[in-house]
């Protein structure tokens, strides 16, 4: 893994969380995007270098939703920037962990990205994300 991309926050709403965080952060919100994909509508924010992604759901069948309903607003995920994510989708499940989707998606913020399974990684669910090539956004 090359560093930590972001740390993603679960919120019920995103117009108010932005309002919070903007504040707690001291800066506004630099990008609001939709993630059909995942069902998710997020928001960045960038304090010194580390990014912070609310995720508001969309959808009542998004991973957000279910989340938010079983363990409220707050920390979701830790995402780690990879540069092969096949690779690094391969290697993950060669050492016991579990991938929940092993097929790489569509992320926020021009990304492909996977997720890790919590149970596999010590109740922390993971992101592994990789910056999308030309031909992979094309794709999208």
């Amino acid at each position: 893994m090359k560093r930590l991309e972001h740390i993603g926050i679960a919120v019920r709403d995103l117009d108010s969380a932005n309002e919070l965080f903007g504040k707690l952060l001291g800066c506004p919100s630099y990008k609001v995007e939709d993630v059909p994909a995942e069902g998710v509508r997020v928001s960045f924010f960038n304090v010194s270098g580390i990014k912070f992604e609310l995720l508001a759901s969309t959808r009542a069948d998004s991973a957000i939703s279910r989340h938010i309903e079983k363990r409220g607003e707050g920390i979701h995920h830790l995402a780690f920037e990879v540069d092969d994510l096949e690779k690094a989708i391969a290697e993950h499940e060669s050492m016991g962990f579990v991938p929940i989707n092993p097929v790489p998606s569509p992320g926020a913020d021009n990304k492909r990205i996977c997720f890790l399974h919590p149970r596999t990684t010590g109740g922390v669910l993971v992101e592994l994300c990789q910056e999308q090539s030309a031909s992979d956004y094309a794709d999208r």
